[in-house]
């Protein structure tokens, strides 16, 4: 039997259509960036091996559609699923209520296994599969979830008070979060997108298909930092639509001070193997002040207090590696620093200045508070129940 591309289309979208029941329409087709990527990949790569009787087999008795694995990705078929929920009854789940106000000072929200957690204990079973990063939407609206990266890419997810999980955006291969939650920026392939987050639905989208393997990294207002396929960043205005140069002396950036100055990692001066801390420029992200005295580690792993007086990131101290707590003393840098507690190993959430909180590579809870921690105390740790070392649990960001 003899299966067209345009037959296999029909029926992943015919897929899409009946499994994910989400009304209206989404700013980024699920089954339209599967199929897109798709095309690009057979225009790249040759597919040998594998039979369509094999593909088409696969998608009546499974529910789904095999695709060609992304450049970059492991070469085994991407496996795209009409519903990323898979067969779970969302009637059935329990959905969480209009979360309360900010967590009490030391207090976060947590998602383990699959399960939101909140600050009282009380749990709420999400059914989407692993978790990379969650944040709050403003005005108790719920939660933003952004899906571990699969061969298919990376699903975003609105989680809204007292309603079952959402799809927002399915296939991306990097998705960045505003940290009032108000936007969303995504890449795919050699496009760039961003757009506005009103009413749980992407709306006013733009980009750039012209980006190049640039991928977003964070909000900074409304632009957007963006990290080059061949190393540095640079600052976006979406709305210009083309990409500005990089800046290849920056390496990583972790937050922005209240003024709008991003704060990041560049190369020591005369010593490409040391690094640094910076203020950059908010225009041209060149550096306007420098402090080489904290070891830096190259993962990029770190935050910025939301009053710009610390910063938490991995580093060496001692001889030992693992979280550092940085003052940023006005205007620029030299501020203290001190070994905080273990590796960080995924996001930090910070509460005000007054504590942040972050996931070591044990899947413990760990939590720095910088008053203390500045005359050499390090954080409380708390292990976790429900942790798995394929899905670690994730520190949801407040909305801020």
């Amino acid at each position: 039997m003899t299966v067209t591309h345009d037959d296999l289309e029909r029926a992943l979208r015919e897929t899409f259509s009946r499994r994910v029941a989400v009304p209206p329409p989404l700013a980024a087709d699920p089954a339209g960036l599967a199929i897109g990527r798709a095309r690009r990949v057979r225009h790249r790569r040759a597919l040998t091996g594998l039979s369509l009787a094999v593909v088409v087999t696969a998608a009546v008795t499974a529910g789904m559609a095999q695709l060609n694995g992304h450049p970059g990705r492991p070469t085994t078929p991407t496996v795209v699923l009409g519903d990323p929920r898979g067969a779970a009854t969302a009637a059935a789940w329990p959905v969480a209520p209009a979360p309360e106000a900010p967590p009490a000072e030391g207090q976060v929200e947590l998602i383990v296994g699959g399960t939101l957690v909140t600050p009282d204990g009380d749990r709420y079973d999400l059914g989407i599969g692993p978790v990379e990063r969650a944040q709050r939407l403003p005005d108790h609206g719920g939660w933003l979830v952004v899906g571990a990266p699969t061969p298919a890419g990376r699903t975003l997810w609105v989680v809204p008070s007292g309603q079952a999980p959402q799809v927002l955006l399915a296939g991306a291969e990097e998705v960045a979060l505003s940290p009032d939650g108000r936007q969303v920026a995504w890449s795919d392939g050699d496009g760039l997108f961003a757009a506005g987050l009103i009413a749980n639905r992407l709306l006013a989208t733009i980009g750039t298909t012209a980006a190049h393997g640039a991928t977003p990294v964070r909000f900074v207002g409304d632009r957007l930092v963006v990290r080059t396929h061949g190393g540095g960043h640079l600052l976006w205005r979406p709305a210009a639509g083309t990409l500005p140069d990089g800046n290849p002396t920056v390496l990583d950036v972790y937050g922005v001070l209240p003024d709008g100055r991003p704060v990041g990692r560049v190369p020591a001066a005369g010593d490409p193997h040391r690094s640094c801390l910076a203020v950059l420029d908010p225009v041209d992200f060149t550096p306007t002040s420098t402090d080489c005295g904290a070891t830096l580690a190259d993962d990029g792993r770190g935050a910025v207090s939301a009053d710009g007086r610390w910063l938490l990131v991995n580093g060496r101290a001692d001889g030992t590696d693992g979280a550092l707590l940085v003052g940023l003393a006005a205007p620029g840098l030299g501020g203290v620093v001190r070994s905080a507690g273990p590796t960080i190993s995924g996001a930090v959430a910070w509460s005000g200045a007054a504590v942040a909180a972050y996931v070591d590579r044990s899947g413990a809870l760990a939590r720095v508070r910088p008053d203390r921690a500045s005359i050499g105390e390090r954080a409380s740790m708390m292990t976790l129940g429900g942790v798995t070392s394929d899905e670690p649990p994730v520190v949801v960001a407040d909305a801020s």
